[in-house]
C-alpha cells in the first residue's frame, strides 16, 4: 500500500486523554491481557500497582508524546484512493517513527511496534526470496507459507499477522491481513490462493519516514519474545527429559510474549547484568518473594536519599555550570520529576506503587521541598496560587558531596517499564540520557567571497578570488591596490581616486550616492572599503568547540537565526514555537524532552511550514510563554542571545 510515498498532513499532537483512549482500544483489539489486581493482599496497593502495569502496557504501544496526522494515498490495480491517520511516536532514545496506521476504524501497527512488542499479532514465517517479493508489494500465496501446519491459532480470516523470513524467523517485515483461515489449514502443498494481504513492511515510504529525513531504521538480528514456535518444535518428543524446578535457567528458556506486568516481559537476566555499583537484590517476579516497603519511616528514606542522588549527579555532571545545570527557579514539580523519580531504586511493580509522595510523611511535593529548605541543603519560596518554588541550592553541602550512590536499575530503551500514566519517564528509573550539544561552544563567523570584477584588485596581492575572506582580511588586500595605482589624492590623504575597475565594479550608478561618488571621481577610503565588502557575496561558517575555520566549508548567505515566536491559540493559550536549531548542533527532539521537564508542560516536534522535504527544518512548540526558558535552554548549548530573533504575536497592537 504504501510502495509510493503518500501525503502526510501536519502532524498535531495527541491529547492524553486520546492517547490512553486509543490504547485502550488496541488493548481490546488485540486481546492484551491486562493485569489483574492480585499482586499483593492489600487492596489499596494492589489496585494501583494494577494501574501502573496498564500504564506500562499503554506506554509500550503508544508513547507518551506521540503525535498524529491524516495521509491519503493510492492502492490496488484501479489506483483506489485510501485515507487515514498515522500515529507516530518515539520510545526513549529513539527517533520519532510510524507506530500505528488506522484505515477506517482498524489499528495496524508498524515494524517498529512489532519489534518493540514481541507478540503482539501472530508471526507467520516464508522463505527469504518469497519475502524479496512480498517486500515489492505482492501479497503472499498460500504455497508460500512454511514451518507448518499447525500455524498459530489467531491467524484467522481478517485477522492482522506479522510475516519473517526463515532467515531471521524472529524479525517480523511484513505486516499484513489474512484473506482466508490459515488456522485451520492443514496442508499448503498443492493449495492456490491468496493467504496474506501485505499493507506494509520494512522498506517501505511509512517504514522510511522520518522526521529529520534520515530515512527508516535498520532491523535487528533478532528478537527475544518472537519465534516461540522454534523453540518448542519437538517439545512432544522431549516431555519426558523435561524437570521441573526452581532455578533460574528455567525461566531463561523460550520467549514471553506482550504479557500484562513488567515481571513477565523476559528481561529480569539483561536487567541484573546491565547494572552497575554495589549488588542489589535481582528484578524477580510479582508471584515470588518481594521486598516490602511498609513503613512511611522507610519511605521517607529513600525520597530523601533520591533528591540527594539526583543534586550530587547534577553537581558532577554540570560541573563547570555555576548553577550546576539547573535554571532557577525551579517548579516542584520539576523538581520531583528530574531530580526525584530517576533516582528512586524501584525494581518491581509493587515497589512502584509504594514509593509515592502521598506515601511519605509530607504528603506532597511542598512539604518535601520545605523539609530540604529546614535542613538548610537549599532555599524555597512561595508563588502566588501556593506553588513552591527552589530558588538556589547549597551544592557544597557535604550531604551533597559525599553522597555515596546506590544502583539504580537501568533505564530500557524499547519501553517505559516502571513509569504509570502521566508520569512514565520520570518514574523509570536511570540517569537520564546526556545531550551532546549541552556545553558546546559555539562561533558564528561572517565572510565575504569577492565577485569577479575584483579580480585585479586581487590580483595585485595575489590573492585568491575564490577564498573566503573576513572583512579584516580583506582591507589590506584593498589598501595595496591602492598604493600600488598610486591613487591616494596629494590633496587628501583620506581620499582615493576612482580608476576604472573600481568604478565598474563596486560604483554602478543604481543609487544617488554612486551617482555621486562617480561624479567627483573619488571617495574616502573606509567608505570605499566598506562598499566593497557589500558588493562580495556573504558566506558564513558556525564553528564548534575546537574545529577551525579551515576545516569547516562555508556556506552561502548570512548566518541564520534561531527563531522564537509566541501566538496565541485557541483564544487565550499561549504557544511558544522554536525553530531554526539544525545550524547550531542541536536536536531538536532533545531539546524539546528537556523543555518538558524544565517547563512542566507539553512539547512537540514537527515539520516547519514551507521547509524542504528534502532538508526539512523542524520545529519545536511548547505550551504556554516559555521564551525565557528556552534561552536558558540555548545559552547552555552555546547559542549567543543576539543570534536569536523573537516575534511576540500576543502583544496587542497599539491603537493609533
Amino acid at each position: 500500500m504504501f510502495k509510493k510515498k503518500p501525503n502526510i498532513k501536519a502532524l498535531s499532537p495527541l491529547r492524553s486523554s486520546d492517547r490512553r483512549r486509543i490504547a485502550d482500544q488496541i488493548i481490546a483489539d488485540y486481546g492484551i491481557e491486562v493485569p489483574s489486581k492480585e499482586l499483593t493482599s492489600q487492596p489499596e496497593a494492589a489496585q494501583e500497582s494494577a494501574t501502573i502495569s496498564v500504564g506500562v502496557i499503554r506506554n509500550a504501544l503508544l508513547p507518551d508524546n506521540s503525535q498524529s496526522a491524516r495521509f491519503t494515498t493510492t492502492a490496488g490495480r484501479d489506483l483506489k484512493q485510501i485515507s487515514g491517520t498515522l500515529y507516530i511516536g518515539g520510545h526513549s532514545g529513539q527517533p520519532q517513527r510510524v507506530l500505528w496506521i488506522k484505515l477506517e476504524d482498524r489499528l495496524i501497527p508498524t515494524v517498529y511496534t512489532l519489534w518493540m512488542n514481541p507478540g503482539l499479532v501472530p508471526l507467520l514465517h516464508t522463505p527469504d526470496v518469497v519475502l524479496q517479493k512480498l517486500r515489492g508489494g505482492a501479497d503472499l500465496m498460500t504455497p508460500g507459507l512454511a514451518r507448518g501446519p499447525p500455524f498459530p491459532p489467531k491467524a484467522t480470516k481478517g485477522s492482522i499477522v506479522a510475516i519473517a523470513s526463515l532467515e531471521r524467523p524472529s524479525v517480523p517485515a511484513v505486516v499484513g491481513v489474512c484473506e482466508i483461515d490459515i488456522a485451520s489449514l492443514q496442508e499448503v502443498r498443492g493449495v492456490k490462493g491468496h493467504a496474506v494481504r501485505g499493507e506494509h513492511w520494512d522498506g517501505d515510504e511509512i517504514w522510511a519516514w522520518n522526521q529529520a529525513g534520515g530515512g527508516g531504521g535498520k532491523a535487528p538480528d533478532e528478537i527475544e519474545g518472537w519465534d516461540t514456535d522454534g523453540v518448542i518444535d519437538g517439545l512432544e518428543q522431549r516431555l519426558d527429559d523435561i524437570t521441573v524446578n526452581d532455578s533460574d535457567d528455567a525461566q531463561n528458556e523460550g520467549g514471553v510474549l506482550i504479557p500484562p506486568t513488567v515481571a513477565q516481559t523476559g528481561k529480569e537476566k539483561d536487567r541484573d547484568d546491565a547494572v552497575e555499583g554495589e549488588d542489589a537484590e535481582p528484578f524477580n517476579r510479582a508471584d515470588t518473594k518481594e521486598r516490602e516497603l511498609s513503613t512511611k519511616a522507610e519511605i521517607d528514606d529513600i525520597f530523601w536519599r533520591a533528591l540527594l542522588y539526583g543534586l550530587h549527579h547534577q553537581r558532577n555532571t554540570n560541573g563547570s555550570d555555576p548553577h550546576h545545570g539547573l535554571n532557577f527557579p525551579v517548579n516542584q514539580s520539576a523538581l520531583i520529576s528530574n531530580l526525584v523519580l530517576p533516582f528512586l531504586p524501584i525494581t518491581t511493580p509493587s515497589q512502584a506503587a509504594t514509593l509515592n509522595i502521598k506515601k511519605t510523611s509530607w504528603k506532597n511535593a511542598k512539604k518535601f521541598i520545605k523539609a530540604f529548605d529546614k535542613a538548610q541543603l537549599l532555599k524555597s519560596k512561595d508563588r502566588d496560587g501556593g506553588e513552591c518554588v527552589v530558588i538556589d541550592v547549597d551544592f557544597d553541602d557535604p550531604a551533597i558531596t559525599d553522597f555515596v550512590p546506590y544502583k539504580l536499575p537501568r533505564k530500557e530503551t524499547n519501553s517505559t517499564e516502571l513509569g504509570g500514566e502521566g508520569g512514565g519517564k520520570a518514574i523509570t528509573a536511570g540517569i537520564p540520557p546526556s545531550d551532546s550539544s549541552i556545553g558546546q561552544k559555539l562561533n558564528k563567523i561572517d565572510l565575504y567571497k569577492p565577485k569577479e570584477q575584483l579580480a585585479p584588485v586581487f590580483a595585485a596581492s595575489e590573492a585568491s578570488l575564490h577564498a573566503l575572506y573576513l572583512p579584516t582580511e580583506l582591507r589590506p588586500i584593498i589598501q595595496l591596490y591602492i598604493e600600488t595605482q598610486n591613487l591616494i589624492l596629494d590633496t587628501n590623504k583620506r581620499l582615493v581616486k576612482l580608476d576604472p575597475i573600481l568604478a565598474n565594479a563596486v560604483f554602478d550608478g543604481s543609487n544617488p550616492l554612486d551617482r555621486e561618488v562617480l561624479a567627483k571621481g573619488s571617495v574616502p577610503r573606509d567608505a570605499l572599503i566598506d562598499c566593497i565588502l557589500r558588493s562580495c557575496s556573504p558566506y558564513h561558517v558556525i564553528l564548534r568547540n575546537d574545529e577551525s575555520r579551515d576545516s569547516v566549508k562555508g556556506k552561502a548567505g548570512h548566518a541564520p537565526k534561531i527563531a522564537i515566536t509566541l501566538e496565541t491559540r485557541s483564544g487565550n493559550k499561549t504557544v511558544t514555537k522554536l525553530s531554526g536549531l539544525e545550524a547550531f548542533y542541536i536536536q531538536p527532539q532533545s531539546l524539546a524532552e528537556e523543555l518538558q521537564k524544565a517547563c512542566a508542560s507539553s512539547t512537540s516536534v514537527g515539520q516547519l511550514a514551507g521547509s524542504s522535504p528534502k532538508k526539512p527544518v523542524m520545529e519545536v512548540m511548547v505550551q504556554g510563554p516559555q521564551k525565557d526558558a528556552i534561552f536558558k535552554a540555548l545559552e547552555r548549548r552555546g547559542v549567543n542571545r543576539q543570534w536569536v530573533e523573537v516575534n511576540d504575536k500576543t502583544k496587542k497592537k497599539k491603537k493609533k
